[in-house]
């Protein structure tokens, strides 16, 4: 009698059809996840744009930094020569005026002795006039103006302009901050961190500046004034060292309040005759205010640029324009913008540690 053969469920064509099922389901899903990750890439391309300059400029960033650390070690080696060499005068001056005054000596050639004498205080004060460079500058350059590589900052000039921010952003780095501080007495607004370091970034750049140049400086907030009130269609020489002690110790008695207006301090600019040759620019942000009265209390990082482009046409064509740029939180437009300016107008950009200057 036939054996009744058995009907069962999972027979080898019913698990081959369940893993052509499975097989299609894990195909289905990656065709799915690959499109997703295409949209994903088109639907950013100027992020993605952004990301690879700002990669290139920080490759860029990275090899400036090691020059310039070669620069430093260049520079400590040649410091440590000249004092060497200082040293070495030193011990045959000591030697020869010890000569000098032993005039017991018949065989003693005094004449010879003070001339050398003479030669070697001669070559002693050169030297400690090189180290003295040596230890300031780290590399000197003839040209438009002297030209710190360290900072890459342009000096020079014959009519050298330096705007200040005095706003109250100023005051502080966080928004939190300077809320606090703007309602602080005077005296405390003006010891704040940041401002100081303001002021002492105009101080270096003033002593850095050369003696036969002229120079302005305005402080602009939701106005632009001269450091001297009734200067500003007069440039200031720098060799009258007590006027700019008196434009220093103005400064320091200015008070930050108020918002940003970029755009006054540049239509100051149309007084002065002849226009400047060398701009710097000493700030933390890009501006809050423009040439018409803001509609609305609040503004947003676009319309703060949209200040920003409307100044720059101020500008003096050709003139390079310096940017030292304090740091500010939430204002993520600034760096660029300034750093694009220094471009366009063949100027520098900086981004100073606090420690500096």
């Amino acid at each position: 009698m036939a054996r009744k053969r058995r009907f069962s469920t999972f027979s080898l064509s019913f698990l081959d059809i369940m893993s052509c099922g499975f097989g299609a389901v894990a195909l289905i899903f990656l065709i799915i996840k690959h499109d997703v990750d295409n949209q994903t890439e088109s639907l950013h391309p100027e992020l993605q744009a952004e990301v690879s300059l700002l990669e290139e400029e920080i490759l860029d960033g990275e090899a400036n930094l090691v020059r310039a650390k070669n620069t430093v070690s260049e520079v400590d080696q040649r410091i440590a020569e000249a004092q060497g060499l200082a040293r070495i005068i030193n011990e045959d001056l000591n030697t020869v005026q010890a000569a000098i005054k032993n005039t017991d000596d018949p065989n003693l050639d005094i004449t010879a002795l003070k001339q050398k004498l003479e030669e070697l205080e001669s070559e002693k004060q050169k030297l400690e006039q090189d180290n003295q460079e040596l230890g300031n500058k780290a590399r000197r350059f003839v040209g438009q103006g002297n030209r710190q590589y360290l900072t890459g900052l342009n000096l020079g000039g014959a009519h050298v302009l330096i705007l200040l921010d005095s706003s109250a952003s100023m005051l502080d780095e966080t928004i939190v901050n300077i809320v606090r501080r703007r309602n602080m007495d005077k005296q405390a607004k003006i010891a704040s961190q940041k401002w100081q370091r303001a002021l002492g970034t105009v101080e270096w750049l003033t002593a850095q500046l050369p003696e036969a140049a002229n120079y302005q400086i305005f402080n602009f907030n939701s106005q632009a004034k001269p450091a001297i009130s009734g200067s500003e269609r007069t440039w200031l020489k720098v060799s009258d060292k007590a006027q700019l002690e008196r434009v220093v110790d103005n400064l320091r008695q200015l008070t930050p309040e108020n918002g940003t207006n970029l755009y006054q301090s540049l239509t100051a600019l149309a007084g002065l005759d002849p226009i400047p040759d060398n701009i710097f620019i000493i700030t933390d942000g890009l501006p809050t205010l423009g040439r018409k009265a803001p509609k609305k209390n609040t503004i947003t990082g676009p319309d703060r640029l949209k200040l920003f482009n409307e100044a720059v046409d101020l500008f003096p064509k050709g003139v390079p324009v310096n940017t030292i740029l304090l740091p500010l939180e939430g204002d993520v437009m600034a760096a660029p913008a300034y750093w694009q300016l220094a471009q366009l107008t063949q100027g520098a950009f900086l981004t100073p540690s606090k420690d500096w200057p």
